[in-house]
């Protein structure tokens, strides 16, 4: 197998931006390579060594230069040198080239900067716990529930968001023309919304004592019938329903109790239900006009909640919901995935404040459902080689696709939806049941299934095949397949589908900005959207159906500079006129990080000479102590060889694999090793543009320069030092109630280049968006730039990911001021300014014409919008810092809610698109602010060693370590958690996660 280098997908700007994963573990054999410097000319291909093999630890191991260095040809030494099957270069290892990237003298080892002390001269690991010991105890953790603390800020200390500082900005090479589909929306000040709290019980109570918990559906049919039986009191269209507790009108309601009969053919467990309703306020939209214009500082939530709740009432009554989201209930024709698939085009709104006043935002979406249709219909679509003749041979396939589906009946007159628990052991000819009179007169009798259905409804066709389990709550319910029709709206997982119909569902995603355009103008005037069926005008509201014309303006990229030319000047890069691209091909890094010690190891090698992937790829993702003394075993020997632990391991795969998360784990957190993963298939082809790509990312891993900034960044210029920090939350999967969300922190630890990064990870409570460790995690990376620099940055920016606008006070009064406490608590004040950056937002810029757009109809790299469509008096703005080659661009949303650095419009927005192009991992600006989306892979990479976490069994922890003695003794919870996540020394303070 030849060793060759790492696939690297350096970031596909595609507007579903799917965060990029490196690829996984399977198999293992490690080729060790010669001192190398991640150097400036990239375009070089790879030569090839010689090798041999040697036998370590029971494992086919091959193994490149380590030891003393030969010398190297004058010309500048490729990445890395792929090796021939069977081969390895032992021996002398060669000098460090001398080329402009690399540094005179080679490091030994990566610095371990932090309060943990350098890993000792021997190959011995830090003394902390290991994986093993520490499984049982991180599984005993009960941190999902306990309650976080709540801040003691009195009300009268509580801060609002900054004003604008002006009337936005006015720098630019050009202005466009441009629409932005939101609708404004005109409403009368004097109108009033009356809000409602609504509480639904049986009328019987349940014979246990327990509450009846009700859905959605149940209740807005109880609702409904209520609406029908007295119209004149209860008016559907002037009332709009949460599906909950909260019911908004737009007049008087009764309040008390009312009976309500529900009849039987509809989704109800019980028929009659005790309809309580009382007055909870009024919501005057007066008060909105007074926010508005600024005669009142507190935004008037309730009304908003209102109000959208109005917007959503229609669509919630026509269509299919799945979370924010609505979708008919039939497709198009053209949509259709095959297998019983379909792609569903629906929408998402929500209600924005903007200067122009209220404004309904609304944009496109499609997601993949099951079709409605009968249940054999669909087997036979969805399992290839289907029939009911040979049922017997796909049965378990057939209980794999059908259970926990939802399914109605045809044979009698109801709505009601069952959910297939499965398939009976019986076939439908053989099914009985005892019949029990309802009077009690006579004796439970044997009746056949057939008989009843004959009798009953209508005769049974297919009597060779089983019938779906339908029951519940130990009820019986078995039902004939034929009879069962999947009803709509169920969403179908896209990780399931094959090839041709994910490329097709995520071409429809893609949608072009014109036909986004067309589908976003169709659903506003629908009948079924959100301004339709009336409602919405008995409340008073009107919306404009057209979208709202802005202005964009484009500003100016930054010259980048790159590493020296042939005469040893820097090289100034002017990026592509549209697509603000630069091209890597013939020039050089600003600083290339030479490796002395390095290996390859391969996990995608099946030559059963070398090693049976049946025994051996199991036992290896199964058991983490093994892949753990594998890796250990690899850093050992590069020591004892070398002199020094290894700096970089490539680790090549032939598959994505569940193994990939264990070795992050284990080399990030135990052994202190950069790794970087590719697919065997891409380094196979080992194009320029590939290893460009690779050289990109180890040198960023290893602690190079790629890019930079021929001049400071705005409004930067004089002295004093600048740190830039990211934090972001992530959280665990929605139907996962007990993992915790990981906190992550990175911080730029240079300046004024501040394109290098250490970070920060910690577990805490679950879901909780606040991060509860946010002064302590700032306040080391600021001691970490203090060790690396000499001196504390004098300002320090700070961005927000991942927070809606319901969230920022928690933001700007909470994390803020455990920021501000943990700097003072060191008598450290620097000047603190804190953004938000919000991707998950609906809004979409579309240009008037192709004079103001790219050739792909997109708005063009670096368009600002900051009137009309953004807060009426707060400091927020819309930029859109990346070229949008497929689908159409969705720029970032920053919120300034704190500064302190006092920056105009023109400052910051400068300041924003600069530091996009410093991204280390592609040549061209990024989508979204670099901190924000370090901090992104970070919190992701956490999630990755939590997940490591619990896929162990607590048998795994009877494996001998040094660190269990210590392990066992009692901890707290926060103490186990920290040491658990915490980052090797070796790895804390560079970027081992691009």
């Amino acid at each position: 197998m030849v060793a060759t280098a790492e696939e690297v997908e350096i970031e596909v700007e595609e507007e579903e931006e799917e965060e990029e994963r490196e690829e996984e573990v399977v198999m293992a054999v490690m080729v060790v390579g010669p001192s190398i410097t991640i150097n400036n000319h990239l375009r070089r291909s790879i030569s090839s060594r010689r090798s041999s093999s040697i036998i370590n630890n029971n494992h086919r191991i091959r193994v490149g230069a380590w030891g003393p260095r030969a010398a190297s040809p004058a010309s500048p030494a490729p990445i890395s040198s792929p090796t021939p099957p069977g081969m390895a270069a032992w021996g002398p290892r060669a000098a460090s080239p001398v080329s402009p990237a690399s540094i005179n003298s080679p490091t030994p080892r990566v610095a371990a900067w932090g309060p943990r002390a350098a890993a000792p001269a021997s190959p011995a690991l830090i003394n902390s716990p290991t994986p093993d010991t520490l499984v049982p105890r991180v599984q005993a953790l009960e941190i999902s529930k306990q309650t976080p603390p709540s801040s003691s800020l009195d009300n009268t200390d509580k801060k609002l968001p900054v004003k604008r500082p002006d009337n936005g900005g006015t720098k630019a090479i050009r202005t466009t023309r441009l629409r932005a589909n939101h609708f404004n929306l005109s409403y009368n000040p004097e109108s009033i919304i009356r809000h409602y709290d609504v509480d639904v019980k049986p009328e019987n109570p349940a014979k246990n004592g327990r509450p009846v918990k009700m859905s959605k559906y149940e209740l807005s049919a109880i609702r409904k019938k209520l609406s029908s039986d007295n119209p004149s009191n209860f008016p559907l269209l002037s009332t709009a329903y949460d599906g909950e507790k909260n019911i908004f009108s737009a007049v008087p309601l009764p309040t008390g109790s009312f009976k309500v009969e529900v009849p039987a053919e509809e989704d109800t467990r019980f028929s009659s239900y005790i309809f309580t309703i009382k007055f909870v306020n009024e919501l005057k939209l007066c008060k909105l006009k007074e926010y508005l214009s600024g005669h009142v500082l507190s935004i008037p939530r309730d009304i908003l909640q209102g109000m959208d709740l109005v917007m959503k009432e229609n669509p919630t009554r026509c269509l299919v919901s799945v979370g924010r989201n609505f979708y008919p209930a039939e497709s198009n024709e053209n949509d259709d995935l095959g297998h019983g698939i379909a792609a569903f085009r629906g929408f998402q709104h929500s209600l924005r404040l903007t200067s122009q006043g209220p404004a309904l935002c609304l944009d496109y979406s499609v997601l993949a459902f099951h079709k409605r249709m009968p249940v054999i219909d669909f087997l036979q679509q969805q399992i290839r080689g289907f029939t009911l003749k040979d049922f017997t041979r796909f049965r378990r396939e057939v209980v794999d696709v059908l259970r926990g589906l939802k399914v109605t009946v045809t044979h009698r007159k109801t709505k009601q939806k069952y959910i297939i628990k499965g398939l009976t052991d019986k076939n439908a000819g053989d099914i009985t049941f005892d019949a029990v009179d309802i009077d009690g007169q006579c004796p439970p009798r044997k009746v056949r299934l057939l008989d009843y259905f004959s009798e009953k409804y209508k005769e049974i066709q297919y009597k060779n095949i089983p019938c779906l389990d339908l029951g519940k709550n130990g009820r019986k319910n078995d039902t004939p397949m034929e009879f069962c029709v999947l009803v709509e709206g169920q969403r179908y997982p896209k990780e399931n589908l094959d090839r041709n119909a994910a490329i097709k569902l995520k071409d429809m995603s893609l949608a072009s900005p014109e036909i986004r355009e067309n589908m976003i103008r169709g659903m506003v005037q629908s009948e079924d959207g959100p301004c339709g069926g009336g409602i919405i005008g008995n409340f008073g509201i009107v919306v404009n159906k057209n979208m709202t014309p802005v202005t964009g303006r484009v500003i100016v990229p930054p010259e980048l500079k790159l590493g020296p030319s042939s005469d040893g000047r820097m090289t100034k890069v002017t990026v592509d006129r549209e697509k603000c691209h630069w091209n890597l091909v013939g020039k050089s890094l600003v600083e290339g990080k030479p490796i002395s010690r390095w290996a390859v190891l391969d996990f995608s090698s099946y030559d059963r000479s070398c090693l049976d992937p049946n025994q051996f790829i199991p036992k290896l993702i199964t058991n983490v102590q093994m892949l753990r003394q594998l890796l250990e075993g690899i850093n050992e020997q590069a020591y004892k060889t070398s002199k020094g632990h290894l700096q970089l391991l490539v680790c090549v795969m032939a598959r994505r694999d569940p193994g990939y998360k264990y070795l992050k784990w284990i080399s990030e957190t135990q052994i202190g090793i950069v790794t970087q993963c590719c697919l065997s298939n891409m380094a196979n082809k080992a194009n320029d543009q590939y290893l460009s790509n690779l050289a990109l990312k180890i040198n960023a891993k290893l602690g190079g320069s790629n890019v930079e900034l021929s001049d400071r960044l705005p409004p930067f210029g004089g002295a004093g030092h600048v740190m830039f920090v990211g934090a972001d939350v992530n959280h665990p999967a929605a139907r996962n109630t007990t993992s915790p969300s990981i906190a992550a922190v990175v911080a730029t630890v240079n300046w004024p280049a501040a394109n290098r990064y250490a970070a920060r990870v910690r577990p805490q409570y679950h879901r909780t968006e606040k991060i509860l460790n946010f002064g302590d995690m700032c306040l080391e990376l600021v001691e970490t730039y203090e060790r690396l620099n000499k001196v504390k940055p004098d300002k320090i920016v700070v961005f927000r990911d991942g927070v809606s606008e319901g969230q920022f006070d928690m933001v700007l009064n909470e994390e803020l001021l455990d920021l501000k406490k943990a700097l003072g608590g060191i008598k450290y004040y620097p000047t603190i300014t804190l953004i938000v950056a919000q991707k998950r937002h609906h809004t979409r810029l579309f240009p008037e014409s192709m004079r103001d757009g790219s050739s792909t109809g997109n708005v063009l790299p670096g368009t600002v919008v900051d009137t009309i469509i953004v807060h009426p008096f707060e400091f927020d703005f819309y930029l859109c810092s990346h070229y949008g080659a497929l689908g159409t661009s969705k720029p970032t949303h920053y919120h300034v809610l704190w500064d302190e650095h006092r920056f105009t419009s023109d400052q910051l927005q400068k300041l924003i698109y600069d530091l996009c192009f410093t991204f280390a991992r592609c040549t061209k600006p990024v989508s979204l602010v670099p901190p924000v989306y370090y901090a992104d892979l970070v919190a992701y990479r956490g999630r990755l060693y939590h997940e490591s976490m619990e896929g162990q069994s607590p048998a795994s922890a009877s494996s001998s370590s040094s660190s269990s003695s210590s392990a066992s003794s009692p901890l707290s919870v926060a103490f186990l958690e920290e040491r658990f996540y915490k980052l090797h020394a070796d790895l804390e303070n560079i970027m081992f996660f691009v």
